[in-house]
């Protein structure tokens, strides 16, 4: 119901009753759902969250769209977010009855940024140790600061549709899962690779290959190994 042509006010109580009210629904035929669930005041936690965060608030064309989705993310209002190949799906809970679908696709990384990234990481096996067990070490923190060449996706890389019936460019859905992918990426790391559809172990293979190479050349000899998979999950014990 509205009043005097406005629409009724609603309270982020009321917002989040009724989006637990439609989690529970879709669990029932989906016990495999995935909420992005805020608990407290803070979205993020660990500086890649925050810094994911900040980058979205830098899109100047989205930024009154960015706002109201971070108001929808606070409401419990993403029902389910999976992230698989450079692809994201996701429920959000808008005014209608039934929950909106938001697909958002992602460019996959160029091998220009992805060469620059390799030679970034160049021997730093350490570092990536810290990465393979799921926290992302301050020392990389140009993968995402670096606007050229970093993980981040530019406003052009990123593409979306939403089956609400808003007009916008962007509208608070898609925005609303922008910031949930920033709350998973908070809790899984591995997951900035996955969104940009490369693979993470690839560069700690490639690392690992060119500190051995690294090593040979300076005693005088030549090395042409390739590390498997499996030799990289047996040093890190994954």
């Amino acid at each position: 119901m509205s009043y005097y042509g406005f629409p009724r006010y609603v309270s982020a109580g009321e917002k989040k009753a009724k989006a637990q009210k439609a989690l529970n629904k879709l669990k029932v035929k989906n016990t495999d759902i995935q909420p992005v669930i805020i608990q407290g005041r803070t979205l993020v936690k660990t500086w890649w969250g925050k810094a994911w965060n900040r980058n979205l608030e830098s899109y100047a064309d989205y930024s009154n769209r960015i706002a109201r989705g971070r108001s929808y993310v606070r409401n419990n209002a993403v029902l389910d977010l999976r992230i698989t190949g450079g692809k994201v799906k996701a429920l959000v809970q808008g005014s209608s009855a039934r929950p909106y679908s938001v697909t958002i696709m992602i460019d996959r990384l160029s091998n220009e940024k992805w060469n620059k990234i390799t030679a970034l990481c160049n021997r730093r096996i350490d570092t990536l140790e810290q990465l393979v067990k799921g926290r992302f070490p301050k020392e990389l923190e140009a993968l995402f600061a670096e606007k050229e060449y970093g993980l981040f996706p530019s406003p052009k890389e990123i593409h979306f549709d939403c089956s609400c019936p808003d007009w916008a460019s962007m509208c608070k859905h898609v925005a609303a899962v922008l910031y949930g992918i920033g709350t998973r990426l908070d809790t899984n790391p591995l997951l900035f690779f996955e969104l940009r559809d490369i693979d993470s172990m690839e560069l700690v293979k490639k690392s690992m290959e060119k500190k051995l190479d690294n090593m040979l050349k300076n005693a005088g000899k030549k090395s042409s190994r390739q590390i498997s998979e499996k030799d990289v999950g047996d040093i890190f014990g994954i």
